[in-house]
Order: structure tokens, then sequence, then C-alpha cells
């Protein structure tokens, strides 16, 4: 029914893996892909294979002490406060329900039935569907259609869909809405003053509150130009580096890209071939915008490996327990299931890496810049 063949092929992936990985760790080869293996002897007596091992690159490293870099100064204005101000205003805002015509501003309950040559399409129909007028929400002209219907009114609306309609059978096509107005809702948006900041808040006073919102911007952007500050470091460091970076290594860091892309997309409700339809792109096309941003990552952490190296950098126990712990209770679980997720080898490599960072900012002349 099998042949020996497939003996044989069982026999060797049962054997090999352990065979290939005690050669590497004999040989004391850094590997940073699976080794491609060819069976070079095959038989009842048992197999010779060879394993082709991509290996950790060579790297040289110029100066990664004394860069210098420019931190701009963050300032708040008065604008970015009254826009973060709004959020709470938005949050308070009551709609309620009035007598009179849809104007924009206003939120509108409806029925509606979306028609293409007298034939339901679909997506096109809901009922007791709650749409902000000035929103945009849905495409050109239907909104600017509907201000003006009162409760209990029925319209029927002649649209064209967009060109670039993401549903091809859409796009460009003529179509017909039957729209229902079921209730005409207004915005009531509360005084802003002392009892309002009591209200969202906990501070006292309005001018409280705008403080504190002022030092939170500022906190936010004085994080983004110390982000910024640091890269531009490691750009410095990465650029002076000289390695010859294998494929393999950037192909690695494109699959990790992907999937972290692709669960962000499922929180959205989407998947990778939803967004590619979308997009118009293929999975060659798609993989290609990775790459540009896989390769930096790879080269900025192979600098940050050489750089610890060099000063001898290490994680000692007490930093991975501390570290594992922090994940724990970042993802309120427990350490043991961190540390049976997480391989040490990989943390220590994180830890030491951030403590790279720490020697290259540390020794860096940082000059202020309004």
């Amino acid at each position: 029914l099998y042949g020996a063949g497939v003996f044989y092929e069982d026999a060797i992936e049962e054997i090999y893996p352990q065979a290939c990985m005690q050669a590497i760790e004999e040989k004391g080869l850094d590997s940073v892909a699976p080794p491609r293996v060819e069976i070079t002897d095959l038989g009842k007596e048992g197999f010779t294979f060879k394993a082709i091992v991509t290996v950790r690159p060579v790297i040289t490293l110029k100066q990664y002490k004394g860069l210098e870099a420019d931190k701009v100064l963050p300032t708040v204005t008065d604008a970015a406060v009254d826009n973060e101000l709004k959020q709470y205003v938005d949050r308070a805002t009551q709609l309620e329900p009035v007598d009179r015509a849809a104007e924009m501003g206003d939120s509108m309950v409806m029925d509606y039935e979306g028609v293409k040559d007298g034939v339901p399409f679909e997506g096109g129909s809901a009922k007791g569907y709650e749409l902000a007028l000035g929103s945009h929400t849905f495409i050109p002209g239907f909104e600017e259609q509907v201000v003006g219907m009162k409760a209990g009114e029925e319209k029927t609306i002649d649209l064209t869909f967009p060109e670039d309609y993401h549903a091809k059978d859409l796009a460009g096509q003529p179509v017909q809405f039957k729209v229902k107005c079921v209730e005409v809702k207004e915005k009531k948006v509360p005084a802003i003053d002392d009892e309002f900041a009591k209200d969202v808040s906990e501070f006292d006073t309005l001018d409280e509150l705008k403080k504190d919102i002022e030092s939170k911007i500022l906190d936010a952007k004085n994080s983004r130009e110390d982000s910024m500050v640091e890269n531009k470091l490691l750009e410095q460091v990465v650029e002076g580096m000289t390695v010859e970076v294998p494929d393999c290594m950037i192909e690695n860091r494109i699959d990790e890209n992907v999937e972290d892309f692709s669960r962000r997309l499922q929180y959205q409700g989407m998947d990778i071939k939803m967004y590619m339809q979308y997009t118009g792109m293929d999975e060659e096309g798609f993989r290609k915008t990775f790459r540009e941003s896989a390769e930096k990552q790879v080269k900025t952490r192979l600098a940050l490996e050489a750089v610890a190296k060099a000063e001898n950098l290490t994680a000692s126990e007490e930093e991975l327990e501390e570290e594992y712990k922090k994940i724990a209770d970042m993802y309120k679980i427990d350490v043991a299931q961190v540390k049976a997720a997480i391989p040490q080898k990989g943390l220590e490599s994180d830890i030491t890496a951030n403590k790279a960072i720490d020697v290259i900012k540390s020794s860096a002349v940082i000059e202020n810049v309004e």
C-alpha cells in the first residue's frame, strides 16, 4: 500500500531534526533560519544528510557613542487644548428628539432600501439606522438629499456610486434609495464651565481641567520627541555599520509584520484576503510593502546586538523574572504561561537590546531646539 519510501520518509522526519540541531550546537553555529536539508545517502542501515545553515552575519560597528541629535522642545497651543476639550464635550453631548425638519449636524433615525435596476443589492438596506448628518458616512449626495425630511416622511433618492467604490458590481452604477425618516434628533451641547468640568473629570474647575489636558499633551509630545531622538541615534549607528544581511532574516521579519498586520485587521472585522481585494494587490505586492521597514528593523536589531556584545551587556536572572512578571501583569495571566510562550533566549535578547539603547542614548550629545 505504501512502499518502502514512505517509511524511510517517516524515519527521516523523526530522526533528522534532533541530529541536525546537535550538529549545529557541536559546531557552535549561531543559526538565524531553519536549515536547508539534503539527503545524500539513504538505505536500510541509515542515512546521511547535508544541512546548509544560515548563520548570523558578521557586523562591523563604527561610532555608537558620542553621537549627536537635536530634540525639539514641544509647546502646547490653546487650540490644541480646546481640540482635546472638544472630545469631553462630544462625549457629554446628548441627542434629543425634535419635531422639525432635519438639518446638517442633526442625527436621523431612518429605514432605507437600496435598489439597482429595481433589485435590492447586498448591504444596501437597514431599519432603525441612526445617521449623523454631515459625517459623510454614506456615499456622496445621500446625506444632502435627506436633509429637510421630517419624522414619518418618505423619499426616493437617485444616486451614483463612486467609480472607485470597493464593491466592483456597484462602482460607478446608478441606484435608488427608498428612505423613510423615523426620527430627527438634535445635539444638546452642555455649557463649558466649572460644572461641566466637575461632571466630566475629577477637577472642580474648568481651569484645572484645561491645565491637566495641557500637561498630558505636553507629556505625550515629549515622549514622541524622545522616540524621534532615539530613532535618529539608531539610524546613525546603522548607517555606520557594515553588514551583509541574509535575505532569510528579512523574509522572517516580513512574516512577523504580516502576522501582526493580520491580527490588527481581524480587530476591524477584516482579513488579509479582503484587504488585498480592496487595495488591488496580490500577495507578492502586499509583502513588498513591508520589505523596507523589515530590512530596517533587522539591521537595527543586529546593530543593538553588536553594541550589547561590545559592551558585554547581559540580562540577569532578576531582570528576566521582572520582565516575565511585567508581561504576565499586562495580559493578566500566570507567569508560568508567559515562560512557556516566550523563550528565555528571546527575552534575554530584548533586555540586552534595551540596555544597548541606553548606552547609545546616555553617551549621546542631545541639543534642545525651539
